[in-house]
């Protein structure tokens, strides 16, 4: 009884448009009261705890790393790069949204900012090349789930503090995903390019972030190709950065975060492609984002009270052991239920309610902690493109001009190739846990 009416003071006060921090907070006030499992002075001090934690302290720097890296021009710089590659094919601008999401984009810490950044280079090159309108917007929202999955990934530090799994093979298990994703992707544009729905290869100039503009039919002498790699390596370096020094040992997670905010800082000043008088509203833009991920932990400090205080785990645990599932179906039946979720919730939220709850129910069911997380956090940014709330599809519609049934129209066939995805990566176990395995031991 008391289960039901936290989540149904929850999701009613979500439904009357309430923003979820506050409908958190709420839920659990409400319980207790009603419950009487504690004074209303739990709740402050839940809270508090919530945002308690040094390792928290990544995610506003990781966020920073993002805003610092659009704003000096370090994503363009790989845009340009994969542009020398891919700019003179049929189809190659919208694989070059697909690669500068894989390489440059999991330093961020939202994907709809990853979609703003890229797509406001990418739209005009893809309109100017034939692209329809519709099409284009669909393309760089779909590629922008790749890069919170490739490591370094904000929303598996999430899952590292809401579990207290391993950052490192997190990291690491995001990769084999990534790459599944990223090459559906690449298959389906690959396919409709065949098929003549795409444009053939015309001159399509792109601004760089210097002031400058680079063409989509880039020269193919190696001093120019030397030049690309040269500008883009310090963007590239920017993840492997923050990856080796976790991995390595020489600074714990926060530590990298601050080090590589500070690196990308220094590159946008070096390069003159950042101004000084532009780094206060850089460092407040990202204060500004990095305030409402914070209060949502503190209202999940509550909210995972009364969850605690209830045995939710315990009960869900039971209600499964009399389904008789084996790990197999309890994947498929989550992954639905996620995927579900991530139609009304956004990623953030659904990660920092049901994970805590189903993660041990999936481990006694012999289901690979590991494996498990990868999967949700999968699954949720698969989500972001999905009706009714998929934040992808709002941001893309507005920056592409396009309507919103044309969007998700053409996003339909990108979300298809990604569930195959996702459907494979349940089955087959090593694509998520070979590499953590590999580098950490089985």
């Amino acid at each position: 009884m008391e289960i039901l009416l936290l989540f149904g003071v929850l999701f009613g006060l979500m439904a009357f448009g309430v923003p979820v921090f506050v409908a958190m907070a709420a839920s659990a006030l409400v319980t207790l009261a009603v419950t009487g499992l504690g004074a209303a002075t739990v709740l402050a001090n839940t809270m508090v705890g919530g945002v308690d934690s040094f390792e928290l302290l990544a995610i506003p720097f990781f966020v920073l790393v993002g805003e610092l890296m659009n704003k000096a021009g370090l994503t363009q710089r790989i845009i340009d790069l994969l542009m020398f590659f891919l700019g003179r094919f049929r189809g190659g601008l919208a694989q070059a949204s697909v690669g500068v999401n894989l390489f440059a984009s999991g330093v961020s810490g939202s994907a709809p900012a990853d979609a703003a950044a890229v797509s406001s280079v990418m739209l005009p090159a893809m309109r100017r090349e034939g692209y329809t309108p519709q099409y284009a917007a669909a393309v760089n929202a779909s590629a922008a789930v790749v890069g919170p999955i490739m490591p370094p990934s904000i929303p598996m530090v999430f899952v590292a503090l809401v579990t207290q799994l391993s950052l490192g093979q997190l990291f690491l298990g995001g990769v084999g995903p990534a790459i599944i994703l990223a090459g559906s992707m690449v298959g389906l544009i690959a396919w409709h390019a065949v098929r003549g729905r795409l444009p053939s290869r015309k001159t399509a100039a792109v601004t760089v972030g210097g002031g400058g503009s680079s063409e989509a039919s880039a020269p193919s002498d190696e001093r120019s190709l030397g030049r690309l790699f040269l500008e883009a390596l310090p963007a590239l370096l920017a993840p492997a950065f923050i990856i080796a020094g976790v991995f390595g040992g020489f600074a714990t997670i926060t530590e990298m975060a601050v080090l590589a905010a500070f690196y990308v800082l220094l590159l946008g000043l070096v390069y003159r492609t950042l101004k000084v008088r532009e780094v206060p509203a850089v460092l407040r833009d990202g204060a500004v984002f990095s305030s409402t991920i914070m209060i949502l932990f503190a209202a999940v400090g509550s909210f995972t009270y009364v969850i605690a205080a209830q045995r939710v785990g315990d009960q869900v645990a039971e209600f499964v052991s009399g389904l008789d599932v084996g790990p197999t179906t309890f994947l498929l039946l989550t992954m639905v239920f996620f995927l579900v979720v991530g139609m009304v919730l956004d990623a953030v939220p659904a990660i920092l309610i049901f994970l805590p709850i189903l993660l041990p129910v999936a481990v006694e069911l012999g289901v690979d902690p590991i494996h498990f997380g990868v999967l949700v956090v999968v699954n949720l940014m698969i989500g972001l493109l999905t009706p009714p709330v998929g934040a992808l599809l709002y941001v893309l519609t507005k920056i592409g001009k396009v309507p919103f049934t044309a969007l998700v129209k053409e996003t339909m066939p990108f979300v298809a190739v990604m569930l195959i995805g996702l459907l494979l990566m349940v089955l087959v176990p090593s694509i998520v846990t070979a590499l953590p395995e590999l580098v950490f031991g089985g």
